[in-house]
Parts: C-alpha cells; sequence; structure tokens
C-alpha cells in the first residue's frame, strides 16, 4: 500500500535511490569522530546532513533549476560502521570502500565526521591516477605530519595527501604553526591575504596553482563561527557562505571533480541551521560541478 502522505526517503536529498549502476555520485556516510583533538561531536554530522537534506527546496533560484530532476543521479549507500581500533584503521576502511566507488567509474561524496576521513577517499584516488590536486577549504592547514600521537588525526589529512598527491592547495587557513606556515605557504591561500582579493582573483588564484582535475575537501569550519558554530575547532574571521559558494562556483566550473568530502559539523542539539547549511552547500556544489556550463 502506498500511504497518501510520508515522509521523504532517508538519503542525501530525500530522493528515491536510483539503482546504484545508474548513479553518478554515490555518498558514503561516515559517523566517525575519534581522530578529533578538542570537542566531539562530528559522529552525528552525517546523520543530521542527511537529515536536514530530506527539507529542502529543490530548484535552486541561482542555478535555475534542480539538480537531481534535471539529471544528476545521487546513491546513499548505509552509514559506514566505525572501526573502534584506530584512526589509520578507520581510514583503511573508508579508503576501501571509496575504491569500489572509483572502480565502479562513479564519485564518490564523503560525509564525515572528523576530517580525519579524507585521507581515506584521497589515497583511493591516488591509487587509481595521479592527475590530480587536492584542493583543500579549511581554518586549519592540517599539516602536521603527526599529532597526539597519530599520523591519523584530523590535523594531519594535508600532510597525508601530500604523501600520495603532487598538488595540494589550501584556501581560507587562519590557523597554523611556525614550521607549517615556513614550509607548506606557498600551498596556502591565507584568510588575511583574502581580504584584499575579490572573488574573482581568488578563484584565479586556485585555478592557476591546480590541475584541471581536483579531489574537493572541505571542512566546515573554513566559515565564520557565527555561520557555523556547529564544529569542535571553530577559528574566527571564517568566510560566508556567500564567499564560500561564490569561490566554489567559479572553480568548479573550470575544473573537473573527481571526488568531494564534507566534514566536521558537529551537530548543537536543537539549532538545526547550520545542518541545513551544509546540505545546501552538498547541492549547490554538486550543482556547480555537473549542472552549470563549463568555462575556459
Amino acid at each position: 500500500m502506498e500511504l497518501l502522505n510520508s515522509n521523504p526517503k532517508y538519503n542525501l536529498f530525500g530522493f528515491k535511490n536510483p539503482d546504484y549502476k545508474d548513479a553518478k555520485i554515490v555518498v558514503l556516510p561516515v559517523p566517525y569522530d575519534a581522530a578529533t583533538s578538542y570537542r566531539a561531536g562530528a559522529r552525528e554530522g552525517p546523520h543530521a546532513i542527511i537529515d536536514a537534506s530530506r527539507n529542502m527546496e529543490y530548484y535552486s533560484e541561482e542555478l535555475g533549476l534542480d539538480v537531481i530532476e534535471d539529471g544528476l543521479s545521487v546513491y546513499t549507500l548505509d552509514e559506514l560502521m566505525p572501526n573502534s581500533r584506530s584512526p589509520e584503521a578507520m581510514v583503511m576502511d573508508v579508503q576501501k570502500e571509496t575504491e569500489k566507488i572509483y572502480e565502479d567509474e562513479k564519485i564518490p561524496l564523503v560525509l564525515g565526521g572528523d576530517h580525519s576521513i579524507a585521507i581515506g577517499s584521497i589515497t583511493a584516488l591516488a591509487k587509481k591516477r595521479n592527475d590530480f590536486s587536492v584542493l583543500h577549504f579549511d581554518a586549519h592547514s592540517d599539516s602536521r605530519d603527526e599529532y597526539l600521537g597519530s599520523k591519523y588525526s584530523h590535523a594531519c589529512i594535508m600532510a597525508r595527501s601530500r604523501d600520495v598527491c603532487d598538488s595540494c592547495y589550501s584556501v581560507g587557513v587562519r590557523s597554523i604553526y611556525k614550521e607549517g606556515a615556513e614550509e607548506f605557504g606557498n600551498e596556502i591561500l591565507f584568510r588575511k591575504d583574502m581580504h584584499t582579493m575579490s572573488i574573482e582573483d581568488i578563484v584565479t588564484k586556485i585555478v592557476n596553482v591546480t590541475k584541471k582535475n581536483i579531489y574537493l575537501t572541505i571542512d566546515v569550519d573554513v566559515l565564520d563561527p557565527s555561520e557555523m558554530p556547529s564544529t569542535g575547532t571553530p577559528e574566527p574571521d571564517g568566510l560566508s557562505f556567500h564567499e564560500l559558494t561564490s569561490i566554489l562556483k567559479g572553480v568548479l566550473q573550470r575544473k573537473k571533480l573527481l571526488g568531494l568530502d564534507f566534514c566536521e559539523l558537529s551537530p548543537i542539539g536543537g539549532f538545526i541551521a547550520p545542518n541545513y547549511l551544509v546540505a545546501k552547500l552538498a547541492y549547490l556544489t554538486l550543482g556547480y560541478a555537473f549542472s552549470l556550463p563549463k568555462k575556459e
């Protein structure tokens, strides 16, 4: 029997899942936060994003279309069970799952969870090809080789990315240790420098220093805490939602997106606006990458 009224399906954006074989985007929720260093809670992020996404209007007045109805097929996998043995073991599980997605010629969209899980999906892509850049939006440089006794801390994702990828670029950073600033400063667009740049200047800079193909990893603390308080290590003076989406739009119309993740949403009970923000950000990002005409 079909109900006259029923809730949207429990998957990203609330649409009936297509057959896996027909999907272009495959969503992998990873409710894991054992590699955080300050406030835990990011394990609740995937559920919060999915739940919020089921209550969105899907027509975008900015894009002038409905991303899903206009042809982008998105399939949501079950949540990946956390591996309690170690952050490295969890990263390996994410790597194995995303390797399968890449083998099937699909694009993984990983929902964290703390940022350490991005190491798995980036490493999986690097095992398949080497013609891509890691484009990293974050308040923190995440460039420490080891933190709190682990090379797989959420503070190490760019160090591990550089192990497997020769082109890595970070945007929006406003928290970094002295040695990291000295060693990796030329691979970072610091927030302090963005204040004097136009959106088009920022987009041009990113486009010029990255390859045609990109893996996009977004820690939601790149946003200002006034818009994104629901994260474990917030930093003042972040990007606005409008700045972030404008930059992504400009970049993704000029690049080919091979994979992406959204991490570090740590929901605050009863406060749903940040959850909705990440759901909307994921929707628009897919629209920019796959529904708008490309620019040279």
